[in-house]
């Protein structure tokens, strides 16, 4: 665990099933670091676990250690995409087997983790210093569960539609 630094996140159960998603998600992710018991049949979590993992360069562990607290939208992961394509496809695995869908980018995986999938697009169409046409793809925004950047550069251009 070289980190000096990482985000914990408290898992009542599946927190392996959930790392070994995660890190399948994006380029730079692997798991690092197992702790505890697991069983070796399925690999899920025998009492408590720690499991360390890098998600595209981010450090983060997951402690599979039973009921809690439950997961809110007070912390999310958030990842910033190139691309239709790639908000699309993180947007499909995230919101599959029980994920849902939120608002404005925002989701929850099926372990209740709150995720924003934001397109690098929305802040440069956010800040290039014209306040109408901010405001008008804040207001497309507003309206949308998973962004579409087609939609977003049309509400900056001011094209109706």
């Amino acid at each position: 665990m070289s980190a000096k630094v990482r985000t914990c996140l408290w898992f009542e159960r599946d927190g392996m099933a959930a790392a070994r998603f995660y890190v399948s998600l994006l380029p730079d992710s692997r798991i690092e670091q197992v702790a505890g018991f697991e069983d070796p049949t399925t690999g899920d979590p025998q009492g408590v676990m720690l499991i360390d993992f890098t998600l595209a360069g981010a450090p983060y562990q997951i402690l599979a250690a039973g009921p809690h607290q439950a997961h809110n939208d007070m912390a999310s992961i958030l990842v910033l995409t190139d691309d239709q394509a790639e908000t699309d496809r993180l947007w499909t695995a995230l919101t599959a087997d029980g994920g849902q869908p939120v608002q404005c980018g925002w989701l929850e995986d099926r372990w209740g983790i709150a995720w924003q999938i934001v397109p690098r697009a929305l802040g440069a169409l956010m800040s290039q210093g014209d306040a109408a046409a901010a405001g008008r793809v804040q207001a497309a925004m507003l309206a949308m569960q998973k962004l579409d950047i087609a939609a977003l550069e049309a509400a900056h251009r001011g094209d109706e539609g």
